[in-house]
């Protein structure tokens, strides 16, 4: 299976960011045709196309823009999430920085098929730079005529505001972006009204995934039909996967659908010489782990949900056998529990004690009960959080003591990490060590 360079085609041109280079390779041939056409028409090409929210979810994107109530002569938005932040997932923020203008025209014929004239784009607080990119973009293209008043003679106006968040990943979480957006703390929103019913301001909105809209320009331009012949029968078109860690060559790789680790290695030149897989993520932290055994999963939703993870946004993360999965996990775990909002108990509590109880057994003071007491934890979040956050921070937890069971008991009997956290370093390092002693208190009758 080859490279099917679209969102990445001018990525290697000089100043690819640019209007003019974005122009000379064709760009904006998609809005110019998009004006032609009845915005039904459009709406029904992205269904027809087969694209699937690029965010993670995988929801048919056309699809979500049906839900949009008819038009009652009040405002309708349109809200891009650029609140990229799990751990391992980079593929938007490159994305942006290399080619921010595929997302603005994907915003523009988006906004025109569903009748917005006012869209956002909510963009990471910590990127400033691809925040700064973004604003220049959005000049660039205003000063062009492909956003403003009457764009292209058309009559179809449009404007864009680019938002810079305050560095919370819950914000990724689409109804708490929106109460980000309107000034308020960044929590999720209790669902019904769904935003396409009442979400930016109470009104209709449509939230959707930088890949996703940057995905629409191309649909248009070259038909429904050219975008559907690649991928799988469920899972169509190309996409962005983000190879990290552990691998010679890591980086972007658009690639169809179903294209298998196995064969994106290949392109990525192996796994770092000398050393074999252990273990990967499919899609980003928040994703039951892989390991060696499924190298050879087509990596799109249907096949990597039967084999029992989910693709996600095709974050791949690869360690090698010198990582202690142990180690891997406490920090995404780290992470999941800094995050969380707190709106809710059982993420909120369950990520605490579920850090504490990993702090403790990497630093050599679990107990032969603390691998029933995670997973009992894992039980008593999933399912039962007001948001995904939550069920994601058990997914990496459940499937690791699933598949490394013997590593986890070894850190209890052993009294501590077999690992030398250094080897699995690609530079030199001094690492930090867990200290014995500072957890007292860490178990189940134990107070914070």
């Amino acid at each position: 299976m080859t490279l099917t360079p679209v969102l990445t085609d001018t990525w290697d041109k000089d100043r690819s960011w640019r209007l003019a280079t974005y122009e000379r390779a064709g760009g904006y041939a998609g809005l110019k045709k998009a004006l032609r056409m009845e915005p039904g028409e459009i709406v029904q090409a992205v269904k027809d196309s087969g694209l699937r929210g690029r965010g993670g979810a995988g929801f048919p994107t056309g699809m979500k823009w049906g839900f949009l109530p008819p038009p009652d002569g009040g405002p309708r938005y349109l809200v891009v999430n650029a609140d990229e932040s799990e751990p391992g997932t980079c593929k938007d923020i490159p994305l942006m920085l290399a080619s921010p203008q595929h997302l603005i025209e994907g915003v523009a014929i988006t906004s025109y098929a569903i009748g917005c004239d006012h869209a956002f784009i909510y963009v990471r607080g910590e990127v400033l730079h691809v925040y700064r990119r973004l604003l220049n973009a959005v000049e660039e293209a205003y000063r062009a005529g492909y956003l403003g008043k009457n764009i292209q003679g058309s009559g179809f106006d449009l404007d864009i505001t680019v938002h810079a968040g305050a560095g919370a990943y819950i914000c990724g979480e689409e109804t708490a972006l929106l109460d980000s957006l309107e000034g308020l703390r960044g929590q999720p929103r209790l669902k019904p009204p769904f935003p396409a019913v009442a979400g930016l301001y109470a009104r209709p909105t449509v939230v959707n995934n930088v890949e996703s809209i940057a995905s629409v320009p191309a649909i248009v331009a070259n038909g429904a039909d050219w975008f559907a012949s690649m991928g799988t029968e469920k899972s169509q078109g190309h996409g962005l996967f983000s190879l990290s860690g552990h691998v010679t060559r890591p980086g972007q790789y658009e690639a169809p659908l179903g294209i298998t680790l196995r064969e994106l290695l290949d392109l990525a030149g192996g796994v770092r010489a000398g050393h074999e897989l252990k273990f990967w993520t499919p899609g980003g932290s928040s994703t039951p782990i892989f390991t060696a055994d499924h190298l050879d999963t087509p990596l799109d939703y249907e096949s990597v949900g039967a084999a029992g993870s989910m693709l996600g946004t095709r974050a791949l993360q690869i360690f090698d056998e010198t990582v202690c999965v142990v180690r891997a996990v406490s920090r995404w775990t780290d992470f999941y529990a800094h995050e969380s909002c707190g709106k809710c108990t059982p993420c909120r509590e369950g990520t605490y004690w579920l850090k504490q109880v990993l702090h403790r057994i990497e630093a050599g003071e679990g107990a032969d009960g603390d691998l029933e007491l995670l997973l009992d934890l894992c039980d008593n979040i999933l399912g039962k959080a007001f948001c995904a956050l939550g069920d994601g921070a058990t997914s990496p937890i459940t499937s690791s003591v699933q598949l490394f069971r013997d590593e986890y008991q070894a850190h209890i009997d052993g009294h501590g990490c077999p690992f030398d956290p250094s080897a699995s370093a690609l530079f030199p390092y001094t690492p930090k060590t867990r200290t014995p002693g500072a957890l007292a208190g860490a178990g189940a009758g134990g107070h914070r």
